[in-house]
Order: C-alpha cells, then structure tokens, then sequence
C-alpha cells in the first residue's frame, strides 16, 4: 500500500545507491516534523487540508533533496503500515444509521457516482495506453477517497512505485483544484446550501477537502456532504475486495503455493471499526479524539507516499495520466451534480 517497500532504493532518490537498511527512527523522526508543519498550515490557511499539506511537503522534501539516505525505511514504513492502521480507523468515522438516514435515493446516487467514475477512468486509462496499474489506482482515487484509496488498492495490487505516486500525485492535485473551483460553482448552478454539500460530498476525493469545501456553504451543507463523502468511503472494502479476488483469480498460482489474502486484514479491520461504531457504544467524544489520531496517522503516511515522488520524472511520463485525471474529475463532479439534482 505504500509508494515503496524494503528493497531497491527509490529511482532519483537524494542518496542514490544500494537498498537503505537499518532503523526506521530517523525516516519516522522526518514524517513527525511533516506532520506537524502540516498541521500548522492547515491552522494557518483552513482551506489547505493537513492531509494535502502533508503530501505537498513530501513532495517537495524529496524533489529539494532535503531528505537522508537514512530516512527511507522511516518513511517507507509510514507509507505502508501507518496508512493501514489509518484506513482502519477511518470506519470508525462511519454509522450505518447515518447513512440510512439520507434515503435509498442518495445511496443509488452514491453508488452510481463512484460505479461511473470508476469504470469510466479505468477504461479511459486503459484505452490511452497508461502503462502498469496506473488506470485502477488513479479510479481507485478519484471515485472513492483519494490518495487513502490508492494506497487501499495498492495493499492488494503491490503495483509499481510510479503508478502509484502518479495516482496520487493525480488525486491530490484535482482535490487541491475541487477547493478553489467548486465554492465558485456554487450559486451559478443554481444550488441549495443543502444540495452543495451533497455535490461536494459526492464529487471531491479526500475528507479533508470534502470539509474545505462544503464549510464554504455553512454547517448544514458540511453536514451532508461528510456523511456522504464517507457514503462513498463504505464503498472503498467490496472494490478493494473484489480487486483482491480478481487478482487470486488470476494469479495462476499453483496448489499450495501462498496466494493474496481474498480480503486484506486491513479491509476487514475498516468493516469491523464501521460495525462497532454502528452500534453506538463508542462515546462521541471518543470518535472525536479517534479522528483527530487517524488524521494524523494519514498525514504522516501521505507524506512519506509524497517522499517518493519524482516530479521531473512525473512530468515527462505524466501527459496521458493527466488527461486521464481530469477526466475522471469531470466526470465525477458531472454525476455527482445530476444525481444531486435529481434526488433533492
């Protein structure tokens, strides 16, 4: 799920050479200051979501060589293991009774959203020619929760490095883009407060940038659009799991031999926190103080995914991937606000 595993060093790394082993202290020491400048920005400019910033900053620690040699096994290990435990936590943020309460008519909407985004990307992705996984990761992203799914899918994909920087790269971008385009968008288009923050829910990739947007409309909108922005993050365990049994399908391997788990652990770990929550025995204030750890956790993870990031590399290999993207981002932001129009 990580942009890069123990094994080769990342290609263009500040400290080219053989693989980096040894103790992870000084990469997690990196991704905590990362984190926390993260956070800071987010205090200072509340429209740039921590987990943005934290990206951001990866991206630039690693292009401006700010980054040891020593730091790679830290880093790498925020961007797979604290990215797992973060998705976890993540369906504690999820009550069924939530959910249901919006209607059946906003969960087919859901659903056709992320349905249409999803094979929509991939077969566009598919059809310019996007080389590896890079079509899955990036519809991964955009239909469901941007960079956060894209690590999902890559806990069952173990795609390559640059498929996946490239995809969240992508995501992170357009949901940075979603920020400052969608609040103009408002008023021109002719909708509720209401029906804003059901279109931000349906149609922006993070959470964070979920909330940067639908604030814009006030409380009642940001109501709506996180409850169905985390909609669509339910959706995030059968895509992956389907992935997953698709891929052991294939796979060919023969008797005996071990296979990818059908549904990863941590999958299940995000199905059993949305079920305990559900339940209603988690104190409010419990979930608040949970939350405020999972956005850490993603922070750090997203910033040690940003670590990997080529950009000189993106840039020449990135034309047809950024078609792709903001294609996809169209498309969503499209089916988003016609089911929106057409349920409230």
């Amino acid at each position: 799920m990580a942009t890069a595993v123990a094994g080769p060093a990342v290609t263009g790394s500040a400290v080219p050479g053989p693989t980096v082993t040894g103790s992870p202290v000084t990469g997690l020491a990196v991704t905590a200051v990362g984190v926390g400048l993260a956070w800071e920005i987010d205090r200072l400019l509340p429209t740039v979501a921590t987990l943005t910033a934290a990206v951001v900053l990866g991206v630039v620690a690693r292009n401006l060589r700010l980054l040891p040699g020593s730091a790679r096994p830290g880093l790498d290990l925020a961007g797979k293991r604290l990215m797992r435990l973060g998705i976890v936590l993540l369906g504690l943020k999820l009550a069924l009774g939530e959910v249901l309460a919006l209607g059946w008519q906003t969960l087919v909407v859901v659903v056709v959203v992320v349905a249409a985004t999803f094979f929509g990307t991939r077969w566009l992705g598919i059809r310019v020619g996007l080389p590896g996984d890079q079509a899955l990761l990036i519809a991964t992203g955009f239909s469901i929760c941007g960079a956060s799914a894209v690590a999902a899918m890559n806990g069952v994909t173990d795609s390559d490095e640059d498929d996946v920087v490239t995809a969240v790269a992508l995501v992170t971008l357009c949901g940075s883009l979603a920020i400052l385009v969608l609040p103009l968008l408002h008023h021109p288009l002719g909708l509720t407060d209401l029906q804003f923050g059901r279109w931000a829910g349906a149609s922006v990739h993070d959470v964070g940038q979920v909330v940067a947007v639908a604030q814009t409309a006030g409380p009642a909108a940001l109501a709506q659009a996180v409850v169905v922005k985390l909609m669509r993050v339910a959706l995030l365990a059968p895509i992956v799991a389907a992935t997953a049994v698709a891929r052991r399908r294939r796979s060919g391997a023969p008797a005996g031999a071990k296979r990818p788990p059908i549904v990863p652990l941590f999958v299940l770990g995000f199905l059993a926190m949305v079920a305990l929550r559900s339940t209603g025995v988690v104190p409010i204030r419990t979930v608040d103080n949970v939350e405020s750890l999972d956005n850490l956790l993603l922070a750090a993870a997203l910033f040690g995914l940003g670590s990997a990031v080529d950009v000189r590399k993106l840039v020449r290999t990135g034309g047809k991937a950024l078609l792709v993207g903001l294609a996809s981002w169209l498309t969503i932001a499209v089916v988003a606000y016609l089911g929106v129009l057409l349920t409230t």
